[in-house]
């Protein structure tokens, strides 16, 4: 059934927010002021429905920048006028300290997009009459939309689409899809391969040929190597680090590079600094240039990443990095005592135990960076009941068109 709704504003999520019948409905790629023709979306939740007309559009429309744009679940505005579109973002951040009832400046928004997203996950599957497809997953559906090109992605990533298409024909994926994630290094398309099963030698030899024709760096299956042909290596500070398959990487240079200077900034004059959920180093590999490092992650080919990184990087101060479960084994007060600033930036569950370590002990400085409002305000208010105070919130986006945001927030007591 056709449903006439007039959209009241754009949600968390970047859906339309409508108020009809006494029910709250929500209508994707759609804009406050709106009048839409809408019919119930199959398969969701009830409140949920699919655009089929916009009637009357809002001024602050605008055009899409890719032709995917609706179906490919990637981005979720792409209609919206920049200026109203940064706004609404950094009010994601203003709207959800409140709830948590955090006061404090919520700074301008950065733009952190630079030359796009350095790295890729592609879908492949084989569809009806086995007509391979290879894309990304649609918009609310498990189908794969086929795509050719995608304009948010960093220049470097040049040929990635080719690879995947490549490396997708000979395993002939059905069911469950293949996954294939492409990094963009310095050393060229870093490929791995997940969901394939084992493979056979010939299936191995097969997609060595394909590396080597598309000259990928490195291709590994569920990081198993399969062949490297150059070393994967990013540059992080005055470090070259060799990336572990699938580790975790920030989603644009800029990005990355806008949240470590923020970090740096607030830990100016600390000697020794704590770096939890450190990763490969973004942090601990920029701030060893000035201070002593003790870095913690749970991922031992980050750790191990890391610590090989800063071996190897001269006139760093001295890095100790050691694999630790910082949820289950967070750091302690008296651990805390010997550092003069702590940084952490926990996965999107955000980190509760280590907070609660943190709101106890005598740190000077406390800097937090997250990928989740909503956790980063739970654990805000760990610390600032423990007695901490907030001194601003930087919001960073570095997913341009998706309602993520990451944000820097120092702590001082």
């Amino acid at each position: 059934m056709v449903e006439r709704l007039t959209i009241d504003h754009v949600g968390h999520f970047g859906d339309g927010v409508a108020f009809a019948g006494g029910e709250t409905l929500y209508v994707p790629y759609t804009l406050g002021g709106e009048t839409v023709e809408v019919v119930p979306a199959p398969g969701q939740h009830p409140d949920r429905r699919r655009l089929l007309k916009v009637e009357r559009a809002s001024r602050e429309r605008i055009a899409p920048i890719c032709q995917h744009f609706g179906t490919c679940g990637g981005c979720a505005i792409q209609h919206w006028e920049t200026e109203r579109y940064r706004s609404w973002k950094r009010n994601l951040v203003i709207e959800t300290l409140a709830q948590a009832k955090i006061a404090c400046e919520v700074h301008s928004l950065i733009d952190a997009h630079g030359r796009g997203r350095r790295r890729m996950t592609l879908h492949a599957r084989l569809g009806t009459h086995d007509v391979l497809k290879v894309g990304y997953a649609a918009a609310s559906s498990h189908d794969i939309v086929p795509i050719d090109r995608c304009p948010i992605l960093d220049p470097a990533l040049d040929g990635a689409l080719d690879a995947a298409w490549a490396i997708a024909e000979p395993l002939k994926p059905s069911g469950k899809p293949l996954d294939i994630q492409l990094t963009a290094t310095d050393g060229g398309l870093d490929v791995d391969v997940r969901g394939s099963g084992r493979l056979a030698a010939a299936m191995i030899s097969t997609l060595s040929r394909v590396a080597e024709q598309h000259r990928l760096a490195r291709l590994t299956r569920h990081g198993e190597l399969i062949l490297l042909r150059n070393p994967p290596v990013i540059a992080i500070g005055t470090a070259q680090v060799m990336l572990p398959p699938g580790s975790f990487l920030q989603a644009t240079v800029a990005g990355e590079e806008a949240l470590a200077t923020l970090v740096s900034d607030h830990c100016k004059g600390a000697r020794h600094i704590a770096d939890l959920f450190c990763g490969v180093g973004p942090f601990a590999l920029r701030l060893a240039e000035k201070s002593r490092i003790s870095a913690f992650d749970n991922d031992a080919g980050g750790v191990a990443a890391l610590q090989k990184a800063a071996g190897t990087t001269p006139r760093l101060k001295p890095v100790r990095a050691e694999r630790r479960d910082l949820f289950r084994r967070p750091l302690v007060m008296q651990e805390l005592r010997e550092f003069d600033a702590v940084v952490f930036d926990p996965p999107r569950q955000g980190a509760q135990a280590q907070a609660q370590q943190l709101a106890a002990s005598k740190v000077g400085v406390i800097v937090a960076v997250s990928c989740n409002v909503a956790t980063f305000g739970r654990d805000a208010r760990i610390l600032i009941e423990g007695g901490y105070r907030i001194e601003g919130v930087s919001p960073i986006d570095q997913f341009r068109y998706s309602p993520h945001v990451e944000l820097v927030a120092k702590f001082a007591k």
